[in-house]
């Protein structure tokens, strides 16, 4: 298997490419969550979004997680929830960028705890990051493999994870639901797809073979490490899921009128 990455416009460019191409199984997309972002911030995307592709299995999921540099009065996700509203619009927030899954995920949750927080696009991780220890921001939100090395030096302390439960890997971290949002949940997740008009026989072979592939130790410990905890989803149910998540994200990005710059 030859892996090409193609970055760029919140994915859409490596979407593209997938979806372009010949529907023989030979061509496969692992995309994040961010796959089912994009429709609602692209109104005009190259490429039938409904349409386009065909899920293969839901690897697996992944928070993200809150940071702040380890000098920050801000100790736990309480305090920043109690500092943000008694201090509207002069807290700011970093991300990897607009319309990234740490942008949405922050955004998710200002939405439901009723927060105003000025959100700071960067472009990638590691400058939003830079700038959370330098203190020129307040905090990020950040993928967990992306800040996992700050948090094991001590430069970073994590205040919260996005998703509905704790991290294996941050034991001891609170949900945001657990520090007083409840029903708040954004994992981060990965899914592999093929072009929309692959075969249904083809889909069920790739599947069973990417099942075996992930049931082994190799793989198994190499996602343990990055914090995903593998679920490995028939099409059937990855195509609900992701279904469901662009309806949730569609909503989040009306409510705080998030538009692509």
């Amino acid at each position: 298997m030859i892996v090409d990455n193609k970055s760029g416009a919140g994915t859409v460019i490596g979407n593209d490419a997938a979806a372009k191409s010949p529907p023989d199984g030979h061509t496969l997309l692992l995309n994040t969550s961010a796959i089912a972002i994009v429709p609602s911030l692209h109104p005009k995307l190259p490429y039938p979004a409904e349409t386009a592709f065909a899920p293969v299995m839901l690897l697996g999921r992944a928070p993200s997680v809150a940071v702040v540099r380890t000098e920050s009065p801000l100790r736990s996700a309480a305090d920043f929830i109690a500092q943000a509203r008694a201090r509207p619009g002069q807290m700011a927030y970093g991300s990897a960028g607009n319309g990234a899954s740490t942008h949405l995920a922050a955004e998710l949750l200002k939405s439901k705890a009723k927060l105003f927080v000025t959100h700071v696009p960067y472009r990638g991780a590691a400058p939003v990051i830079n700038d959370v220890i330098a203190g020129q921001i307040d905090l990020a939100f950040g993928t967990l493999p992306s800040v996992a090395p700050m948090l094991a030096g001590g430069k970073l302390r994590a205040l919260a994870v996005t998703g509905a439960r704790r991290s294996p890997l941050l034991p001891d971290v609170p949900t945001f639901a657990e520090a007083g949002v409840p029903g708040y949940d954004a994992d981060g997740w990965y899914a592999v797809y093929v072009p929309g008009a692959t075969p249904a026989p083809i889909v069920e072979q790739l599947h069973a073979a990417l099942r075996r592939a992930a049931q082994t130790e190799g793989f198994q410990r190499r996602a343990a490490a990055e914090g995903l905890a593998l679920t490995l989803d028939t099409p059937q149910d990855t195509t609900r899921i992701v279904r469901a998540e662009e309806a949730k994200w569609r909503q989040v990005i009306k409510a705080q009128s998030i538009k692509m710059e």
